[in-house]
């Protein structure tokens, strides 16, 4: 007689059976030994048979359409479960996937089981967080090639919404969601309301873009300080000098990555802390001049220095001088004021008092910095954003990181 154990290859099974067959033809009485043995050995059987010969699921639009006939549902019936007369006839003639919201329609409004909607027999339909997903700036996403498994085509992302921004979402690793840093830890400068779901995506693309590439140097504490810095902007002498002073940063452990900003972000660079402590700088390149490069990188790496940690963080800067600061923006201006261009070295120069091109070349040449630091401080301090255009080097900037 087999004796009870789980059942775990075919030689068991068929003994099992052979068990089980003997005890049925002999009928026991609820309640004896032998009648409690067949009861052990058919649920035994089962779980194996079940685990092994797997019953294949319905077939999600066959089950939808036997759904429909035993309810006497029509076409337009289905439409507070898909979205459209068109998409109904889309889904049902096989030409348009399911996606996650219509079959949690489907599921909570017909009854029919996830498994089959998924095609999964273990499947789960995803709880709804409540986060709007077609809030999200997805045309631009898609197009800045978020989405790179996505082939379908424009009108079919707000459908698809969920099942492209979440996965995305949970692309990089940290300690709390992107979303919940961006609404509470999040230190945003700015003369403009910032959107957060716009600001979320960009952030995580950013850090995506960090873990999917990791430096090879493990970034060191206390690494920036303004002479950190003063030796960085002494690239900006070269024509190459972006791209000279992302190389010094990685060799520090230090990113600096170049993501094109989202609209309603307002967003020139951040300061960002990676998952294993290593800084992360995105700069945007909103105002492609070289001027606006060195001051953001510098204002960035002021606040690697003074301000960012587990409790900051994030920091998120709209660099325009009618953005709305604080004491800890005022400080990152400072200390980027005092790494470009030091205080005393400039209140006693030439190029302070007349402003003459003449003199601000020779300033940018006696301390090995390029003319539109020189040039952009005089704009600043004036107010006069429409001088010295020639020195900016507008359009310089992006094409070195393309």
């Amino acid at each position: 007689m087999w004796s009870a154990k789980v059942i775990k290859n075919k030689i068991e099974h068929e003994n099992a059976l052979a068990s089980l067959m003997a005890l049925m033809v002999k009928e026991p009485t609820k309640g004896t030994e032998e009648a409690d043995q067949l009861e052990l050995l058919s649920v035994l059987i089962d779980q194996y048979e079940s685990k092994n010969f797997p019953v294949d699921l319905p077939d999600a639009i066959d089950a939808i359409k036997f759904r429909m006939q035993q309810q006497q549902l029509k076409k337009q019936d289905l439409v507070e479960y898909i979205g459209s007369a068109s998409k109904v006839s889309e889904v049902l003639n096989r030409k348009r996937p399911l996606s996650i919201a219509m079959i949690r329609r489907l599921h909570k409004g017909l009854g029919i089981p996830a498994s089959v909607l998924i095609g999964k027999s273990d499947a789960e339909i995803p709880d709804d967080s409540g986060v709007q997903y077609t809030k999200f700036p997805l045309k631009e996403m898609f197009e800045n090639h978020y989405f790179p498994e996505f082939k379908g085509s424009l009108a079919e992302l707000k459908e698809c919404a969920e099942e492209l921004v979440k996965p995305f979402m949970n692309s990089v690793t940290a300690s709390a969601s992107p979303l919940i840093l961006c609404r509470s830890s999040a230190h945003q400068r700015s003369g403009k309301p910032m959107n957060t779901m716009a600001l979320t995506a960009w952030q995580v693309r950013i850090l995506q873009r960090a873990q999917q590439k990791p430096l090879c140097t493990v970034y060191k504490q206390k690494t920036v300080d303004l002479s950190f810095m003063q030796q960085l902007v002494r690239f900006s002498w070269s024509d190459t000098g972006p791209l000279l002073a992302q190389e010094y940063l990685a060799k520090h452990g230090i990113y600096l990555l170049i993501e094109p900003h989202l609209q309603k972000t307002y967003l020139d660079g951040a300061a960002l802390l990676n998952h294993d402590g290593a800084p992360v700088i995105g700069m945007t390149l909103r105002h492609d001049k070289l001027d606006n490069f060195w001051f953001t990188l510098m204002h960035e790496l002021a606040h690697v220095a003074l301000h960012l940690n587990e409790k900051n963080p994030c920091f998120f800067d709209d660099l325009d001088p009618n953005s709305q600061v604080d004491d800890m923006e005022n400080e990152a201006d400072a200390m980027a004021y005092e790494a470009l261009l030091p205080k005393d070295t400039w209140v006693s120069s030439n190029a302070y008092n007349t402003h003459a091109k003449s003199d601000v070349l020779n300033l940018a040449k006696e301390l090995s910095i390029h003319p539109a630091i020189v040039a952009g401080r005089i704009r600043y301090e004036h107010k006069n954003y429409k001088s010295y255009r020639d020195f900016m080097g507008q359009n310089l900037v992006r094409k070195l990181f393309h």
